[in-house]
């Protein structure tokens, strides 16, 4: 280990990323998506709709062939690919292809204590499998549909060391995730992690279940923040961070992404319903994130929110921000937000890696996306005297005198709430910042989705 990580200081490097979003292979593509303000949020395809009884609305953000795998390139027989849950087969792929984004050659990581922290709670594959009979099962079967084996399948395919935990925190999962990467980087439990999430809807009745508890859209729109919030539409993808400490990273010669300046962690307790959010445990969760990133309310520029687009969820983020952050800017600037959920619906446990992959994306372009569905708020979302207001169009993000600083929130609908500070580089650092990346062409953005 070449650094003291007791006095190196709380700061993490994104070096690499990968994700596969709904009309985003990728980061490139996901930026594409989202600087031209669109959605991708379709009917569901063919192999998804159910039977009669499905009673959900058909909307959602699906990724296209998620049965199909390269189980030679990872060493795995075509019998034992069949009883693996696609979730784990496709975190070996976005692995694989964040250590490359990062530069790193997967190979050289080996025998090393990489990391690996990946946010799950979607067993539908196992579903199918208990709905098919112990008659079909294999001695690959128990492995394959093991929700804590989508991070150590990936762990045993690199051959690394360090930590490899699956996290269930609800739909903060993935953020959370990142933050138990950050803390076990910073305590030399890992010198290198990946971290992130991953979500997929596999079983028309998953998303029959949700919609019984009530909260989807009818009409396919996360709403988030508007007057017509009608519930969330739900979505699938996975991404993942290459994670380093800031000072090995330069060492090493990256350019970060962007740098991972403090989290916080925590629960409503019980002063709610189970799946109510809580206010004041959101107030208290941004507020330790910005003391563990030893930056003030009045620095952070853009808030990328939970932001759902449900009844009762958007007003209580909204007032826990604006009390937190709001509050503490000049009333003549309001507090930037938006919500990656209106491009690509709620991707459950991959929800908050998705916002982050947006922030980072966002850093390295130095503009704002639009975050879509907004044309009057929410009556019970006063965004003047919360000073906020819901970023509507394509806008520089540049900050001269200062980094870019936003947070990234994702909570749980049992009440586990995650909040990241993220920075193109810290307050005072030496570190340089990456250059803009130039426009797209016209040709790199063909292939739209809806």
């Amino acid at each position: 280990m070449r650094v003291d990580v007791q006095a190196q200081g709380g700061n993490i490097a994104v070096v690499g990323a990968s994700c596969r979003f709904p009309g985003a292979d990728g980061p490139r593509q996901l930026w594409r998506l989202l600087a031209a303000g669109r959605h991708a949020i379709t009917e569901r395809p063919p192999g998804r709709r159910g039977s009669d009884r499905t009673v959900a609305p058909p909307w959602g953000g699906f990724l296209d062939a998620v049965d199909e795998f390269d189980a030679e390139f990872f060493g795995i027989s075509a019998r034992e690919a069949a009883s693996v849950d696609p979730q784990q087969r496709l975190v070996l792929e976005l692995g694989w292809e964040a250590l490359e984004d990062a530069g790193i050659v997967p190979d050289s990581v080996r025998g090393g204590r990489l990391g690996v922290f990946v946010g799950a709670f979607a067993d539908d594959y196992a579903h199918l499998v208990h709905r098919n009979g112990s008659t079909t099962a294999t001695q690959h079967t128990y492995p394959g549909i093991e929700r804590a084996v989508i991070a150590n399948r990936l762990s045993h395919f690199l051959d690394v060391h360090g930590p490899s935990v699956g996290i269930d925190s609800g739909q903060s999962s993935s953020l959370v995730a990142v933050h138990l990467a950050c803390q076990s980087l910073l305590t030399g439990e890992s010198d290198l992690a990946v971290a992130g999430g991953v979500q997929l809807n596999l079983l028309p009745e998953s998303v029959d279940i949700a919609d019984r508890w009530g909260p989807l859209s009818p009409d396919g729109r996360c709403y988030t923040f508007d007057a017509r919030a009608n519930g969330y539409v739900p979505g699938e993808g996975g991404g993942l961070v290459v994670l380093k400490r800031l000072e090995d990273a330069l060492a090493d010669g990256d350019t970060p992404q962007c740098v991972i300046l403090g989290s916080a962690v925590n629960h409503g307790g019980n002063g709610h319903a189970l799946t109510q959010p809580d206010e004041l445990a959101q107030r208290d969760v941004l507020r330790r994130a910005h003391e563990r990133a030893r930056i003030s309310a009045t620095q952070l520029q853009y808030v990328e929110l939970h932001g759902t687009g449900t009844p009762a969820g958007d007003p209580v983020e909204a007032s826990a921000l604006g009390a937190v952050v709001g509050s503490a800017r000049p009333r003549t600037q309001p507090l930037p937000v938006g919500s990656v959920k209106t491009n690509l619906g709620h991707l459950g446990a991959a929800a908050g890696i998705a916002g982050l992959i947006k922030v980072a994306m966002s850093i390295r372009h130095r503009k704002l996306p639009a975050s879509l569905n907004f044309e009057l708020a929410n009556p019970e979302i006063a965004l003047d005297e919360l000073n906020l207001r819901v970023q509507q169009d394509l806008g520089s993000w540049e900050a001269p005198d200062s980094p870019l600083i936003a947070g990234v929130s994702s909570f749980g609908m049992g009440g586990t709430n995650c909040h990241l500070v993220i920075s193109d580089v810290p307050p005072g650092s030496t570190a340089s910042r990456r250059k803009p990346e130039p426009p797209e062409t016209a040709e790199a953005d063909s292939g739209r989705s809806p």
